[in-house]
């Protein structure tokens, strides 16, 4: 006999097991997750990755030295434009009017790498922590793009939510 399920695109109760991933209703079938009913309030996350480059590659950063231009502020540009497209990239992200995306880079010259962290604000009803990743990883995206040529062999690493604020679980950070 074969086994059927039914596919729901109504609300599942927030108290089964099922709900402790919010993505998943009691069937086990993804769905987007209501936020009708919560509260809107300021919220803010910042993320991070790092960008491991060899000698070569890092002295590509320097405009003068990569014919693509400018890589850190095209990179801030890639990673602000990210963050405020997140939900045409990740199916069950909300789309929400950000009041702020911003992306900083610390240079390292001794260990030849970028630490890019990206910063997202909303005064909305969910997070912005899908914005703040999404805003990193497209940043160190284009940096590998526009540094590629000097070295393929260029590393994204340690991507990772840092802090986020706001909503009804808080505030959060990172060990």
């Amino acid at each position: 006999m074969k086994k059927t399920s039914v596919v729901s695109d109504t609300p599942a109760k927030a108290d089964t097991a099922a709900s402790a991933l919010s993505h998943l209703d009691e069937a086990g079938q993804v769905r987007m997750v209501d936020v009708l009913g919560k509260t809107a309030t300021a919220r803010t996350a910042v993320a991070r990755s790092i960008v491991r480059m060899t000698p070569r590659s890092y002295a590509a950063l320097n405009a003068a030295e990569n014919s693509k231009g400018e890589v850190l502020n095209t990179a801030r540009v890639a990673g602000v434009l990210a963050a405020k497209r997140c939900a045409e990239l990740i199916p069950m992200c909300h789309s929400l009017p950000l009041t702020f995306a911003g992306i900083d880079f610390a240079l390292d010259d001794q260990a030849q790498c970028v630490t890019i962290r990206a910063t997202c604000r909303s005064d909305y009803k969910t997070g912005v922590e899908m914005e703040a990743l999404t805003a990193c990883s497209i940043a160190a995206l284009t940096i590998y793009d526009m540094c590629k040529a000097a070295d393929k062999g260029i590393i994204i690493e340690d991507t990772r939510l840092e802090y986020k604020s706001g909503g009804k679980s808080g505030e959060w950070r990172c060990d």
